[in-house]
């Protein structure tokens, strides 16, 4: 069955009281579903499947194409591509279908064999390479076999493909795009010139949503089964579709609500600047208490790192943020009955606050600096005690969100963030199982992993996000929601209603009207 996966239709992920979800199956996982399943039916069926639904969607994508362009590898994605050439040729579709074929003859799999057979049988034309700028382009050079850099013909072909102005469709991936990951394996830059879509076959795989999957896949990704159930194999991930904002419809419904059972929020940071040499960053903190008060936290406090001369009277943006210095805000039980979010604007003035927080808040997100001072958090004997700190936290059955762009994220590992991005799946679940917390691993493609938990890929999100503040504001909805969840909320509801909230956090831009880039503050009406 064809699906169109992105771009999601907005009105109705409006209109979905949750998050839909999809499984996602890395190259391993997918060779075993291929494999189980052509043991069942004929020879060369999935094959058949494959190339008649490439050439069916080029056909409805492209209908007045007349010169047709595909560009074949030597393996079974090849194949797809050549038996797609062969169902065009057969159908009488367009004037010139032209295969340019890098692979070998000697060296093809029986699939990919028979695919060439029928490529010349229908006549197909077999080109050294492209002579003309075609109407449409097949690229099938590499599927799931790619895990290593390109160089030579494969290299070259490659970067024609990315630089051909051309319409292109994808068989099963962007050719140099890893599976798994969503690394690229070239130098030619993974946004085509052109207009792409993709067509993703049998599974759907985690380096089409994340890394620089969702740059590479083009304006549409498209989803064939090719007739296959995959419930089979367990998924490497989910990939979670957004739906409308997360528990908004029962806070309107919920008539004899009031405040305090909407759930408190603190949060610390927003070093102002008479408290810090002139350079002051309130804003961040006073970001994120207004998300969270948008999204139905019932009070809101902003501890500020400065004596109280310091502190402004009011955020007269939204005067319901209840301002105070974040000694006064930890002396009580705040701490103890709010979810605290901590880091945001806050600086070095963090640092002395984070191990009370870890002592004594049981719904804990740290974001920003605070994932910085993490590292000053030590123990007598172990520099890295900050691990062992989080870890006790989650054996007390408390709740941990860490929310590291990939620069944080890799000084957490004690790597760098083109390693972080390389393998950005396997990099949040490493610093979850580490640290026993949920962690938001941000950028295109954002993954929520969980200890013991399948990891979640959040299709939403777009450049417009790539903006100072748009990590407060998410920090603040992930409070609000944290302050929501009944106080017996297990590890998995846990989990789920940190992805919801990423997920629309991801999709507000969407609804922003107008023809300028929206900012952070911008983000929250």
């Amino acid at each position: 069955m064809l699906r169109r996966i992105l771009p999601l239709d907005d009105a109705t992920a409006a209109a979905e009281a949750s998050p839909q979800r999809w499984p996602l199956h890395g190259a391993s996982a997918s060779r075993r579903l291929e494999q189980a399943a052509a043991g069942g039916l004929p020879p060369h069926t999935l094959m058949d499947r494959a190339g008649t639904a490439v050439a069916r969607l080029a056909r409805a994508w492209r209908p007045h194409a007349r010169h047709v362009q595909v560009v074949a590898g030597g393996g079974n994605n090849g194949g797809d591509g050549l038996l797609a050439a062969a169902r065009l040729r057969q159908a009488g579709f367009g004037e010139r279908v032209e295969v340019w074929w890098l692979g070998r003859e000697e060296r093809l799999p029986p699939d990919a064999r028979w695919a060439l057979a029928q490529a010349r049988a229908a006549g197909v034309a077999f080109v050294a390479a492209p002579q003309a700028t075609p109407d449409l382009v097949i690229d099938a050079l590499f599927g799931l076999g790619l895990d290593r850099p390109l160089q030579g013909e494969a290299l070259a072909a490659l970067r024609w493909l990315q630089a051909c102005p051309a319409p292109t469709l994808c068989v099963d991936l962007p050719s140099g795009l890893d599976a798994d990951h969503g690394h690229w394996w070239a130098d030619a830059p993974p946004q085509p010139a052109g207009a792409r879509i993709t067509l993703a076959l049998l599974t759907l795989k985690p380096g089409l949503f994340t890394g620089v999957g969702r740059a590479a896949v083009g304006e549409a990704v498209w989803f064939d089964d090719l007739g296959v159930d995959a419930g089979a194999q367990a998924p490497n991930a989910w990939l979670v579709l957004p739906g409308g904002w997360p528990h908004a419809a029962r806070l309107r419904a919920d008539h004899a609500s009031h405040k305090g059972r909407r759930g408190d929020v603190l949060v610390l940071g927003g070093v102002p600047p008479a408290a810090h040499g002139g350079v002051g960053m309130t804003g961040a903190a006073l970001l994120a208490g207004r998300a969270a008060l948008r999204a139905g936290a019932g009070r809101v406090w902003v501890g500020l790192p400065a004596p109280a001369h310091a502190i402004p009277a009011v955020d007269a943006g939204q005067p319901a943020l209840m301002l105070r210095t974040a000694e006064a805000a930890l002396d009580g039980d705040l701490p103890e009955r709010a979810a605290v979010v901590a880091g945001c604007g806050g600086g070095t003035a963090l640092a002395p606050l984070l191990p009370a927080l870890l002592q004594r808040a049981p719904r804990l997100v740290l974001d920003a600096d605070a994932l910085g001072a993490l590292g000053a958090v030590a123990t007598e004997d172990d520099d890295a005690g900050w691990r062992v700190r989080l870890a006790a936290r989650s054996a007390r059955g408390w709740t941990t969100v860490l929310t590291p762009h990939p620069l944080e994220a890799a000084r957490l590992l004690g790597s760098d963030a083109a390693a972080v991005q390389r393998r950005r799946l396997d990099a949040a679940r490493t610093l979850a199982e580490a640290t026993r917390a949920v962690v938001v691993l941000k950028g295109s493609g954002t993954v929520v992993a969980a200890p013991d938990a399948t990891a979640r890929v959040v299709a939403s999100g777009s450049g417009w996000l790539a903006t100072a503040g748009s990590g407060d504001v998410l920090a603040g909805l992930l409070g609000a929601r944290l302050a929501a969840l009944p106080a017996d909320a297990d590890a998995e509801a846990t989990l789920a209603a940190v992805t919801e909230t990423v997920a629309a956090h991801g999709a507000l831009p969407a609804a922003w009207p107008h023809g300028w880039l929206p900012t952070a503050a911008d983000l929250l009406p």
